[in-house]
């Protein structure tokens, strides 16, 4: 078999997952008419958010703990929220005087947090779309424009939706086209879903795999195998599916045999705050409760992945009030768990098994330990162990196989004088970056 642990991941890819948690706003024409897919041609005169504040927006995200943030610059209906020069169908053509793309990139930079741009594929206004290599030079000189005209992009988030077909508007992206502008004009960003640097975890639930695996066949990066899978039909079930049982594993010894062409191309886990990607005033009492989200955070952030959570704002043009005082305390409660790392010396042994050993200096409760591998060096670890050790008995209290960036084992709170960490499989030699403890919350 290819030498798994020698796939190494880009810069962009290592710069991507130092992220770690950031957000979508999911808001445009489709928030005015209180829809979740437009049709397209709806009248410019309905976008007119009365009091849109992109620092209120980004405020909200960065209370989170969040890190960046990507704005859907154009839906699938096609309308633009900055004035295209090769479309009128854009908020030049609205009540709303102003740029939303410009405003939230820069109320992203005032309050640090790296910006991202959705563009979709897919346009159900655009007379090209359809004609072949005609909407491509529209898309591409769109895309163009979203990434001269706002500084630095961490990231170009392709959707592979694609409901068109019965119309006979069926339109064949030119996906290498579009990889190449965004290398060219944005050699830092990465591209994710329809894009060979980013994955999609395959659902919009937030459900995560029990092993996520960087290392996987290059024939996942197929764009138009990734569209297949993606939502075809306005149907808010799809957002609530999980991952395919004969998906949960992609990228273990077994699940890569017979493959020979593998590439590194980690997962992230998208889903929404709410029911719909967008806010509608009926889901208003329907926000996800900060346990089913730090829950969330803990599997896709701790099970390396990125977690990209979507925030949508209100047709005033404001993050509504349950969503705000949501991320506020799902923030407190990161910050709670990673306050609660207890003081600790490590011996790490690089025998067979390689182990560490963190001796915690007094008895502690405790309820999680925290491992990442630097991944500048691949992916090497297989399978590991933790077990706990108290009055003398050693005791194993969870396994796991993928780590990668950030792996988080929790466990029931249980009192212990030292953790032993044994690496039993490996790809090579661990190369280890960070190991931590977590007491027990009171």
């Amino acid at each position: 078999m290819t030498d798994l642990a020698a796939i190494r991941p880009s810069a962009r890819q290592v710069a991507w997952q130092r992220l770690e948690f950031y957000g979508f706003l999911h808001f445009g024409m489709n928030t005015m008419t209180n829809r979740e897919w437009g049709e397209g041609h709806e009248d410019p005169a309905l976008f007119d958010p009365a009091t849109l504040d992109a620092d209120q927006w980004v405020r909200a995200l960065k209370s989170a703990g969040m890190t960046a943030v990507i704005l859907t610059c154009k839906h699938h209906d096609g309308f633009c929220l900055w004035p295209s020069d090769v479309t009128k169908h854009s908020v030049a053509s609205s009540p709303y005087d102003g740029d939303v793309v410009a405003e939230v990139a820069e109320a992203a930079r005032r309050h640090g947090l790296e910006f991202g741009v959705y563009l979709s594929p897919w346009d159900r206004t655009e007379a090209t779309y359809g004609q072949g290599k005609a909407y491509d030079d529209f898309y591409v000189a769109q895309l163009t424009e979203l990434l001269t005209r706002y500084g630095p992009i961490f990231s170009v988030w392709l959707d592979g939706a694609n409901g068109e077909g019965p119309n006979g508007k069926t339109q064949y992206y030119d996906w290498e086209r579009y990889y190449a502008v965004v290398r060219e004009l944005q050699p830092d960003a990465v591209i994710n879903v329809c894009g060979p640097d980013v994955r999609w975890c395959g659902n919009e639930a937030g459900d995560t795999r029990p092993d996520e695996w960087s290392v996987v066949p290059r024939e996942l990066q197929d764009a138009e195998r990734t569209a297949e899978k993606s939502q075809q039909a306005d149907d808010a079930a799809f957002a609530r599916q999980v991952v395919r049982s004969d998906e949960r594993d992609l990228g273990s010894r077994a699940a890569l045999a017979g493959h020979t062409d593998l590439v590194w191309y980690p997962a992230e886990v998208n889903t929404s705050i709410r029911p719909g990607w967008f806010h509608h005033p009926a889901e208003d009492d329907q926000v996800r409760p900060v346990d089913e989200l730090f829950d969330i955070y803990l599997k896709s952030v701790g099970g390396n992945a990125c977690f990209l959570l979507n925030v949508p704002p209100a047709r005033d043009g404001r993050v509504h009030a349950v969503d705000v005082s949501t991320l506020a305390a799902l923030g407190a409660r990161i910050d709670d768990f990673r306050s609660r790392a207890v003081p600790r010396k490590v011996k790490i042994s690089f025998g067979t098994p390689w182990t560490a050993t963190v001796d915690l200096e007094a008895r502690r409760r405790i309820e999680a330990v925290v491992l990442g591998e630097d991944i500048t060096q691949g992916q090497r670890i297989e399978h590991l162990r933790v077990q706990v050790e108290a009055r003398g008995e050693w005791t194993t209290v969870a396994e796991a196989n993928a780590v990668g960036h950030q792996r988080i084992l929790t466990f029931e709170p249980v009192a212990a004088d030292a953790v032993r960490i044994e690496v039993t499989a490996t790809r090579d030699t661990p190369v280890v970056d960070r190991v931590a403890v977590i007491g027990a919350s009171t």
